[in-house]
C-alpha cells in the first residue's frame, strides 16, 4: 500500500473480519472440524462459540469441551492444522460465503478520507484472514502487515494497541484508531484500549447491546457507505489533519 500523504496526522481503521465485512461460517466450521481430527486423531463433536474471541481462545475451549487434556504443543500444532486446512477450502469461500452488505463499497469509501490505513482487528489467524478478503476482493483495500490476528495471544484491548504501534512503525507517524466491529467484545476490547468505536449490528449483538457496551456510534451494516465515512470523519476529524 502507498502511504498516505505525509504533511497530516494519519487515522488507523480496523476491521474485524467475521460478522462485519464477510461470513463465511460453513468453511470455517469444516475447516475446525479437520483441524481438530489432525490434532487429536478424534472426531469433532462440539466447536467452541466464537462470540469475537480470537481463534486462540476458541481452540483452547474447543479442545477443552471435547474432553482433551490440552499440552503446550495443542496450540500451535491446532493453529497450523487450521491454517491449513482452512486454505485447503480458499475456492469455497465465495461459493458458500458472502461479503456482509455494503462491505465493499464501505472499505472503498472509507479509504479515500485523508490519511487513512486500513486493517484488521480479528481472531482470525492471519493466513486465514487474508483469505477470507480476497475471496471477496476486499483485500486491495487492507494493510495486512499492521494489523492484529488470532494466533497472537493477546486480549484484543492489547492487540489494538499492538496493531496501532505496528502502523506507527511503518508508517513513522501517530495514528488516531477507530476499530468497526459487530461485538461487544469488539467494544470492549476499543474502551479498554482508548480507541474509538464504530459498532455494527450486522453479527449476533444487537444495538441495544452494542450501545450499553459503550459503542460512540452504531450502524445497522455497512450498507450506507456514506454513513460509515461520516462516522469515521466525525470520530477522528478533530484530531486529524491540524483541527480541534
Amino acid at each position: 500500500m502507498t502511504p498516505p500523504e505525509a504533511a497530516i496526522d494519519r487515522r488507523l481503521v480496523l476491521w474485524n473480519i467475521d460478522l462485519t465485512l464477510v461470513d463465511v461460517t460453513i468453511v470455517t466450521r469444516d475447516a475446525y472440524a479437520e483441524a481438530f481430527r489432525a490434532v487429536t486423531g478424534r472426531p469433532l463433536v462440539k466447536l467452541a462459540p466464537a462470540m469475537g474471541r480470537p481463534d486462540s481462545e476458541i481452540i483452547f475451549e474447543t479442545l477443552a469441551i471435547n474432553g482433551i487434556v490440552v499440552d503446550d504443543g495443542h496450540l500451535p500444532r491446532f493453529i497450523e492444522a487450521l491454517a491449513r486446512s482452512f486454505g485447503d477450502r480458499r475456492k469455497r469461500l465465495a461459493k458458500e460465503g458472502r461479503a456482509m452488505p455494503g462491505a465493499k463499497d464501505a472499505l472503498h469509501a472509507v479509504s479515500r478520507l485523508d490519511g487513512t490505513v486500513q486493517s484488521v482487528l480479528t481472531g482470525t489467524v492471519k493466513s486465514n484472514a487474508i483469505h477470507k478478503l480476497m475471496a471477496f476482493g476486499l483485500d486491495k483495500y487492507v494493510d495486512f502487515e499492521v494489523g492484529g490476528y488470532g494466533e497472537e495471544v493477546y486480549p484484543k484491548a492489547s492487540l489494538l494497541q499492538v496493531a496501532q504501534g505496528r502502523a506507527k512503525d511503518k508508517y513513522r507517524a501517530p495514528f488516531e484508531v477507530v476499530l468497526i466491529g459487530d461485538s461487544t467484545r469488539d467494544v470492549q476490547a476499543a474502551r479498554i484500549a482508548g480507541a474509538a468505536m464504530i459498532a455494527v449490528a450486522s453479527g449476533r449483538s444487537t444495538a441495544a447491546e452494542l450501545t450499553e457496551a459503550g459503542a460512540d456510534i452504531v450502524l445497522p451494516d455497512l450498507s450506507n457507505a456514506s454513513e460509515v465515512v461520516a462516522a469515521v470523519a466525525r470520530l477522528t476529524d478533530r484530531y486529524v489533519g491540524g483541527r480541534q
